[in-house]
């Protein structure tokens, strides 16, 4: 989904060792209006969670190739056109066989519509491209009603795996990965996207939580600098600045969805229940990007819910910052998203009054710590 729905903790750790420690000069903060009165929906997201982190991987299945592309936790959007490419990368070498003597067609099917799934088939559009048709996603749910669509759309690449459980071999991948995705995202910058930087405030309330990287290295998050100015910066001690992008799903994905047609694309709306079943489709390579659906579809038992609450509150254009610290908030064009669980092996997706109970206390919380 990610952009994100919550936050992971391991990359919190650490000095502030060597850092610049900036003093405030001029920065205003517009108050949230944090109010019951003011939330105009709740939802609920299950990330396709694994601790060894996301699959990129093909393999042969009788005639055909079948590559797998999922598992992005809460940083599907984030990651999406890094691990895209990776996936892609897969089919070089593979031999599309002759229909009734006519030369090899280079034909696609994508399963699955939501962020990894678009991106992973404008990726084929660009590389392949035979005519009409050579690209084929088929989904049961399209936009506005994938997880996708349901996140903060924060570029961050975090909550996608277990720093203990994961290879460095995939943490190498992960790393260049997130340096493609991000550079892809600086490309589509602009109102036809959704997508936008913004200023990000990390609050800590310990010297010790503010020094290690953050999600996919601290080069990737420019006009990084401290503040040490609790009576400005939402009353916590230390505060950790720097810009990085904000994607709104609603706009992004409709976009992206409107650049696959563009391209000649075609969709197909279908349900599948089996492997066999999605084997039976016409096209020689097969993308799984199906997010938690693999686990039954693929038999992943690895692969987990890890469900994200949301509150939304009116839109505020006057907010024209991000924070992260206990919880987030994140300004947007349909709402102010204020979030920030990520509880795994949680299937419901009905909100609970409670966390969003905590959502309004925790950011009223900081709302007051702003100067008067």
């Amino acid at each position: 989904m990610a952009g994100a729905l919550g936050l992971s903790a391991h990359w919190l750790r650490g000095s502030v060792s060597g850092q610049t420690v900036a003093t405030a000069v001029g920065r205003k903060f517009a108050p949230v209006n944090v109010a019951r009165e003011r939330i105009i929906r709740e939802v609920v997201g299950l990330r396709p969670y694994r601790d060894e982190g996301y699959v990129v991987r093909a393999e042969k299945a009788g005639s055909k190739l079948l590559v797998h592309h999922y598992g992005h936790g809460g940083a599907g959007i984030t990651l999406s056109w890094g691990s895209a490419a990776d996936a892609v990368d897969l089919v070089r070498g593979f031999q599309f066989p002759a229909v009734r003597g006519r030369a090899a067609q280079r034909k696609f099917a994508v399963i699955g519509c939501g962020v990894i799934g678009l991106s992973t088939a404008l990726m084929l559009q660009r590389r392949y491209q035979d005519g009409p048709g050579t690209v084929t996603i088929y989904s049961k749910d399209l936009p506005p009603n994938t997880t996708s669509n349901i996140a903060g759309g924060f570029w961050s690449p975090t909550s996608l795996y277990d720093g203990d459980a994961v290879t460095p071999e995939w943490t190498a991948n992960f790393r260049r990965s997130s340096k493609a995705a991000n550079r892809a995202f600086q490309l589509l910058v602009g109102k036809d996207y959704g997508v936008r930087w913004i200023d990000t405030f990390n609050l800590y309330r310990a010297e010790m939580s503010v020094g290690s990287e953050l999600p996919g290295g601290n080069d990737l998050y420019p006009n990084m600098q401290f503040h040490r100015d609790p009576a400005t910066y939402f009353g916590f001690p230390i505060v950790r600045q720097y810009s990085t992008m904000m994607i709104e799903p609603s706009i992004y994905l409709a976009q992206l969805l409107r650049d696959f047609y563009a391209a000649d694309g075609k969709l197909v709306v279908k349900d599948f229940k089996s492997r066999e079943e999605v084997m039976r489709l016409p096209e020689p390579v097969i993308f799984n990007c199906t997010g938690l659906g693999s686990r039954e579809l693929f038999k992943d038992e690895k692969l987990v819910p890890a469900r994200g609450q949301l509150a939304i509150l009116l839109p505020q254009a006057e907010v024209d910052y991000c924070y992260l610290g206990p919880g987030y908030m994140f300004p947007r064009s349909d709402g102010i998203v204020l979030g920030g669980t990520f509880e795994r092996d949680d299937w419901s997706i009905e909100p609970r009054r409670e966390t969003t109970d905590g959502f309004l206390n925790t950011h009223a919380s900081i709302m007051r710590g702003l100067p008067r």
